[in-house]
C-alpha cells in the first residue's frame, strides 16, 4: 500500500480507503490509486483484512474422494454455487480414499481458518474434528455419515436404490443377478449391498455369496469377475453396478462379448444413454446432495445452533434399455 500510495501522490489511508470502497474520495484521486494498484499489480490479502476486522475468512472447504470423478466434479460445482450466494469460496481437496490424508486435508483447511467443512469421509474415526467443531468450526459429512461422532449428515437413499434395481431385473425375468461394488469398508458400498439382499429377499431370489464381488474397482478386478461370474454352467444373467466407476469397467470388460447381460447401474455417468442398449441406472440427483450439504452448512455458519440432522435424499430407476434385456 505504501507503494501505490507513492506512485499514486496519496497517503497511505487514501489507498485503504479506495480498495476498501469507503465515500468521500474525490473520483479523480481514486481513479489515480486505481491506475497504480493496476500497474503495480498490487492486491488485497482478503484472510488478513477478515482477521482483522473479526470477520470471517470467506472460505469453505470441501473433501472429496477424488476431484477426477465426474460425481464429484458435479457436487464441487453444486456447493460452489451455494458458496458464492454467501459470498463465500470453496478449497477443494482429494483425499483419495485415504483416510490419514483426509484428516490432513481437514486439517490444514482448519488452520486456514476456513467458515466451515464439507466432508466425504474416507475413515471411521473423526474424533480429530472435536476441537474443531467445539471452536465454532461446522461441519457437515456428505454421501458418507461420520464414523465415531455425531455431525450433521446428508446422504441418499443407497438400500432403498438398490432394492428397486433387483425388483426391475426380477421383473424381467432375472433370477440370477450379481453385484459387483467397490470396497465392503466403504459406507456407501456396505448400504448398497444390504440393499442387494433385502431386494433378493424381497423378490424371492436366493441370496448367493458366489455372486458378489466387492472390491476397489479397477480394469482387471472386473474384468476377472466377468470371466468368472458370467461364464460357465450356471452364469449370472443380470450384474449391479455399485458405483459408476464399476459400470464404466464392466462396460469395457464386456465391450467384445456376443451378448451383455441385463445391467443396472447405481449412479448415472456420462454417455450411459448413448449406448447400444442404453444403461439403465439408478439415478439421483449429486447436484442436490451439494445444495443440500451447502445449505446446512452455511445455516450453522450463520447461528443454528439446533441438533444435528440426518437427511437422506430420493433416487430412482431411469429405465433406459439395459436392465430391461431378458435372460438369454
Amino acid at each position: 500500500m505504501s507503494d501505490v500510495a507513492r506512485l499514486a501522490g496519496v497517503s497511505i489511508k487514501t489507498v485503504s480507503r479506495v480498495v476498501n470502497d469507503e465515500p468521500a474520495v474525490h473520483p479523480d484521486t481514486a481513479e489515480r490509486v486505481m491506475a497504480a494498484i493496476e500497474q503495480l499489480g498490487f492486491r488485497r490479502n482478503l484472510g488478513a483484512r477478515n482477521l482483522r476486522r473479526g470477520s470471517t475468512t470467506g472460505t469453505i472447504g470441501l473433501i472429496v474422494e477424488d476431484v477426477g470423478n465426474p460425481f464429484y466434479s458435479e457436487l464441487n460445482r453444486a456447493v460452489e454455487r451455494i458458496a458464492t450466494s454467501f459470498g463465500r469460496q470453496v478449497l477443494t481437496g482429494s483425499s483419495e480414499e485415504n483416510s490419514d490424508r483426509e484428516r490432513e486435508l481437514v486439517l490444514e483447511f482448519c488452520s486456514r481458518r476456513v467458515d466451515g467443512i464439507l466432508v466425504v469421509p474416507a475413515g471411521m474415526q473423526h474424533g480429530y474434528l472435536v476441537p474443531e467443531m467445539r471452536a465454532g468450526t461446522p461441519v457437515v459429512f456428505l454421501d458418507r455419515p461420520a464414523g465415531d461422532i455425531v455431525a450433521d449428515t446428508v446422504l441418499v437413499d443407497n438400500i432403498g436404490g438398490t432394492v428397486e434395481a433387483v425388483a426391475h431385473l426380477a421383473k424381467h425375468g432375472h433370477r440370477r443377478i450379481a453385484f459387483l461394488a467397490d470396497s465392503p469398508d466403504i459406507f456407501t458400498a456396505g448400504e448398497r449391498l444390504r440393499g442387494f439382499r433385502e431386494g433378493c429377499v424381497r423378490n424371492g431370489i436366493p441370496y448367493d455369496d458366489r455372486l458378489v464381488v466387492m472390491r476397489t474397482p479397477s480394469a482387471e478386478s472386473v474384468g476377472d469377475a466377468v470371466k468368472r461370474l458370467l461364464t460357465g454352467a450356471n452364469p449370472a444373467t443380470a450384474v449391479v453396478a455399485g458405483n459408476n466407476r464399476v459400470a464404466v469397467h464392466l462396460l469395457r470388460a464386456l465391450a467384445h462379448a456376443e451378448r451383455r447381460p441385463a445391467m443396472i447401474s447405481f449412479d448415472d455417468f456420462e454417455l450411459a444413454d448413448l449406448l447400444d442398449p442404453p444403461v439403465s441406472v439408478i439415478a439421483h440427483d449429486v447436484s442436490a446432495l451439494g445444495r443440500a450439504a451447502a445449505e446446512l452448512l452455511f445455516a450453522r455458519v450463520q447461528g443454528d445452533q439446533s441438533a444435528p440432522r440426518k437427511v437422506v435424499l430420493p433416487v430412482h430407476l431411469v429405465a433406459r434399455g439395459s436392465g430391461e434385456v431378458a435372460p438369454s
